[in-house]
């Protein structure tokens, strides 16, 4: 990343905080009041008017502060000069299943990739009043008080979190035997329900870890920058450099990084199994 785009960040994390608080603003309008939902093509991939609504406010931010960027949204796709090195990565509803039942685990999430690299974070939960920001060499906040990972420094003694994928049930890669394997060796797995809650819960050191798979780069660009600022370590599985359009992403307080990566190696999807392969409605592959 060149120095003088660097030297951009705190600007772009105002706007990033800006964004993610005008977007917050309508969730909270929203909230208890939804009229319907809708399935965008795939089971349990819902979309409401609060999405749509929330994405609107986000963007009319961005485009007055930054038109020259592009800007990649859960709900509107593509937007903006996609040539440019600043590209947005925005979920205007991080959880919307949680909101459309009114459980008060979701987030408006803002990204800034940089050259490809996530440089700026900001995740806001509106229904805790939690502001989540940070900014590549800034640090992290939590409500505007510098926050850390945890310290905890080994598999069985943490507390992890994921999530499963909305075509869990068409793909025997689908996250069900890491869960109950990790859940084995920690003192528990949560799961959320929204990628980018979960991420700024690694940053501010309430959980040690988070894994997924089928993630998109509006769900993690933001947690990213939180996680990493706040001293934790963001890889692919395998502890190699992350690209954040492959889907998959481990994040811990770098600490239990090496341990968790070795054990989620070890997992065999669940058709693999033998006994299970009936739960994702093929027989198990033989070796």
């Amino acid at each position: 990343m060149s120095s003088n785009r660097f030297d951009r960040l705190p600007v772009l994390l105002d706007i990033a905080t800006e964004a993610a608080l005008a977007g917050g603003a309508v969730l909270k309008a929203y909230w208890g009041k939804l009229d319907g939902v809708e399935e965008k093509g795939r089971s349990g991939d819902l979309v409401t008017a609060a999405d749509k609504a929330a994405e609107a406010r986000v963007l009319e931010v961005l485009n007055r502060h930054v038109p020259e960027h592009g800007i990649l949204a859960e709900e509107s796709g593509n937007l903006g000069q996609q040539e440019s090195p600043f590209l947005w990565a925005i979920d205007p509803l991080d959880g919307t299943t949680n909101y459309a039942h009114q459980y008060p685990l979701f987030a408006v999430s803002v990204g800034l990739l940089i050259e490809g690299t996530p440089a700026v974070g900001v995740v806001y939960n509106p229904a805790t009043e939690e502001l989540f920001r940070a900014a590549k060499g800034l640090g992290a906040t939590r409500n505007r008080v510098p926050m850390r990972v945890s310290t905890t420094g080994s598999l069985d003694r943490s507390l992890l979190v994921t999530g499963f994928a909305y075509d869990r049930r068409e793909r025997d890669d689908n996250n069900y035997a890491e869960f109950c394997y990790l859940t084995h060796l920690t003192q528990g797995v949560r799961r959320s329900g929204s990628a980018s809650v979960d991420l700024a819960h690694v940053a501010c050191g309430r959980l040690d870890g988070y894994w997924e798979r089928g993630l998109s780069p509006w769900d993690i660009t933001a947690g990213i920058v939180l996680v990493e600022e706040a001293g934790g370590r963001v890889t692919a599985y395998d502890g190699s450099p992350l690209d954040v359009t492959s889907g998959r992403l481990l994040a811990t307080n770098g600490r239990i990084h090496q341990e968790t990566s070795d054990r989620l190696l070890e997992v065999q999807p669940l058709a693999d199994l033998p006994g299970v392969g009936h739960l994702t409605g093929r027989s198990p592959v033989s070796n």
